[in-house]
């Protein structure tokens, strides 16, 4: 394993407390997470260059832990649990407790020189909202699952009720976020040029703004990978694995899959050649739906990294 000067502060969010780890020590500080706790956080991370890894990002109190932090001025990078936890692997510590899940998230930030640019705040802001209609997106489809199993009238009806009372929501709530987002020059403009692309209408545009703020500034390979839509090889020796998508942005990959297809059927002429030949040739309906999802994913990071719109034309990216 690599030495390295850099002190990083390790910190394991709880709903309840905050386990606090500066490098691979043991725990400098555990205690609950209330206001008065925060502001002893930059005290105990004082020591550190480069602290505040945040392990269990999904937690309501990692977005504040974290916002908390980089107003305070420190560099904060955020690790999915599977990274510690494969890093735990990988120096075969077995033993799992919050206190040791600290230290090893400031080790694996310090060995392996994990830095990352702070978002955009504005993003940010506009991420919760996005949120909120794909959870309303979600909520229409197990309703709709319950309606087909529903056969008295007056359920069915009201449940119809409630269906449509959702889009609408949904509806109101996207043109906000639209009209918010346009009051950013620069986002503004990634939303025009996203719009140019045939097939992707306000939601799939917002879902690529707010989701990946990188998009435009990757190559086509690392676009797919982050999206979550990119086939991994699987090969060992003479053995030819299959190749399979995993990992990734999964609410985004969501977003751009949902967009697909459609647009492979009606809207966008080359992601419908794109299906049909890949149908053609023997392959099975939601592979080629994953190719088209992907295509989209490229289109979309071609036309952000020129900065011109769409053309019909066959692409050459």
């Amino acid at each position: 394993m690599s030495k390295t000067n850099t002190i990083v502060a390790g910190i394991d969010v709880a709903k309840a407390k905050l386990d606090v780890a500066i490098t691979a020590a043991s725990c400098a500080g555990r205690s609950r997470t209330t206001l008065p706790v925060f502001t002893t956080l930059p005290a105990c991370c004082a020591p550190a260059r480069l602290p505040g890894s945040v392990w269990k990002p999904p937690a309501a109190t990692s977005a504040t832990v974290v916002e908390y932090l980089r107003k305070a001025g420190f560099n904060v990078v955020v690790l999915q649990p599977r990274q510690v936890r494969a890093f735990a692997e990988f120096i075969l510590c077995r033993a799992k407790s919050d206190c040791i899940d600290a230290g090893l998230i400031a080790a694996c930030v310090a060995h392996h020189q994990i830095e990352r640019e702070a978002p955009d705040p504005r993003i940010a802001a506009f991420a919760d909202q996005l949120t909120f209609i794909e959870q309303t997106e979600e909520d229409i489809v197990r309703i709709k699952v319950r309606l087909e199993h529903t056969r008295d009238p007056k359920l069915r009806r009201v449940m119809l009720a409630d269906i449509e009372r959702l889009k609408s929501r949904r509806a109101k709530v996207i043109a906000r976020l639209v009209a918010a987002l346009r009051t950013h020059e620069d986002l503004a403009r990634r939303l025009d040029l996203l719009r140019s692309i045939d097939g992707v209408g306000p939601r799939t545009a917002l879902a690529f703004i707010i989701r990946m703020p990188e998009l435009g500034r990757l190559s086509r390979e690392q676009a797919a990978a982050l999206a979550g839509l990119a086939p991994f090889v699987h090969d060992s020796g003479d053995r030819k694995g299959e190749r399979h998508i995993a990992g990734g942005r999964d609410r985004l990959r969501k977003s751009v899959y949902s967009a697909a297809l459609p647009a492979a059927f009606r809207w966008n002429t080359q992601l419908i050649t794109l299906y049909k030949r890949l149908t053609e040739a023997g392959k099975p309906h939601k592979l080629a739906l994953v190719a088209c999802a992907r295509k989209l994913v490229i289109f979309a990071n071609t036309v952000l990294a020129r900065g011109t719109a769409w053309s019909s034309r066959p692409a050459t990216c």
